[in-house]
């Protein structure tokens, strides 16, 4: 009994000693230690809209990036292609004339695809003149019009 009589005599001290360690005032009872609160929904929304803006950011400013950087390739490939004239044909159709060297396309464009309609191998349409000057003359109507090398294409 004396043992016994020891042990409840030092397990107040003891846990009297724990409880300051534990940074409890000496006189409270002893008590687990109060939990953490979980984090708010708030803290957490405010993260993930902050997470989501900067991805946005970041991809219009690749694509941003990708439309100034297209022009910086070979521009001599960009010289030799031009559109010299456009036509709507429907809603969603168009026809399109270009220069590819000394060669003039007509191609018709569509939502789903693009398909050639005629080739000139001769310019129908003149390169623009650096005088400033417009031909005239018969030489000047000779020439077929945009309009008249459409219709020919589709069989008009």
């Amino acid at each position: 009994m004396k043992l016994a009589a020891r042990i409840g005599s030092f397990l107040p001290v003891l846990i009297g000693t724990a409880m300051r360690a534990l940074g409890a005032e000496p006189g409270t009872p002893f008590a687990a230690p109060m939990l953490q609160a979980a984090p708010s929904a708030g803290g957490g929304l405010l993260r993930v809209t902050l997470a989501l803006l900067v991805v946005l950011a970041a991809v219009l400013m690749a694509a941003w990036l990708t439309r100034r950087m297209r022009g910086f390739g070979n521009g001599r490939a960009l010289a030799d292609l031009q559109v010299l004239a456009q036509m709507p044909l429907g809603t969603r159709e168009r026809a399109v004339l270009l220069r590819v060297g000394e060669c003039q396309l007509l191609i018709g464009v569509t939502p789903t695809n693009v398909r050639t309609l005629h080739v000139l191998p001769s310019p129908a349409v003149p390169a623009p003149n650096t005088e400033g000057s417009t031909p005239t003359g018969a030489a000047a109507d000779l020439k077929p019009t945009f309009k008249s090398l459409l219709l020919k294409s589709l069989g008009k």
